[in-house]
């Protein structure tokens, strides 16, 4: 080999060992403090509620004072199925806005005009005789209820609808799998992240008006 080529081959050795791929830099979100503390960790409750990472929900799904143009008064519900929200109507043509999941089969049975019937604070829940038939490995063993804690669907707080002084068996709670907020779930009612049916809980008492739109 002439001493010209076995330096050309030097020099490509070399910088091919200097050289690396490099891989684009993924850029994490920035999550406004507002939002950092209103889906913080919940340490004072019977049993601790971790935060939210938020970086799998969309931002449109979190709580926000919206505008809102409404024949409804104040302090009703109105609870929006095909676009995933829930709205608490406010004065002035406001309300504050938070996003749901929605249940395939028992959210979607039913509409029109509600009360809030009772609220439970870390409630108990039963499966409905759809959900056993439907998936019977998975609910049959809860069909006795199952006791409150953070593996219970209902989550930390469950507001429940009645019409005509009945259980419409339509549940307002929160959820162990708030990734599913903005979207139709397999089971269950409609549900908001921990920290907003908390949030929502707080503001909402026994006998307030709901319109379910489906």
């Amino acid at each position: 080999m002439s001493r010209r080529l076995f330096l050309l081959g030097l020099s490509a050795t070399a910088l091919s060992a200097c050289s690396t791929t490099r891989q684009p830099a993924v850029q994490e979100p920035v999550i406004d403090p507002y939002y950092q503390r209103m889906y913080g960790a919940v340490l004072n409750e019977p049993y601790p509620i971790a935060a939210m990472d938020l970086r799998v929900v969309d931002p449109k799904w979190w709580r926000q004072e919206v505008p809102y143009y409404t024949n409804e008064r104040p302090g009703t519900l109105v609870v929006d199925t095909p676009a995933h929200y829930l709205y608490l109507v406010l004065e002035n043509n406001r309300a504050l806005r938070y996003g749901i999941g929605v249940g395939k089969d028992e959210a979607l049975v039913f509409r029109g005009e509600a009360t809030i019937g009772r609220k439970a604070a870390w409630p108990r829940w039963t499966p409905t005789q759809s959900m056993i038939r439907r998936e019977p490995d998975r609910y049959g063993p809860y069909a006795g209820g199952m006791e409150p804690g953070p593996e219970n669907p209902l989550g930390p707080r469950a507001l429940y609808l009645y019409k005509n002084g009945r259980d419409t068996l339509f549940r307002i709670h929160g959820t162990t799998e708030p990734y599913t907020i903005g979207t139709n779930v397999s089971s269950g009612c409609i549900r908001l992240m921990n920290q907003d049916i908390i949030d929502l809980y707080a503001r909402v008492p026994v006998g307030a008006r709901v319109t379910v739109i489906n």
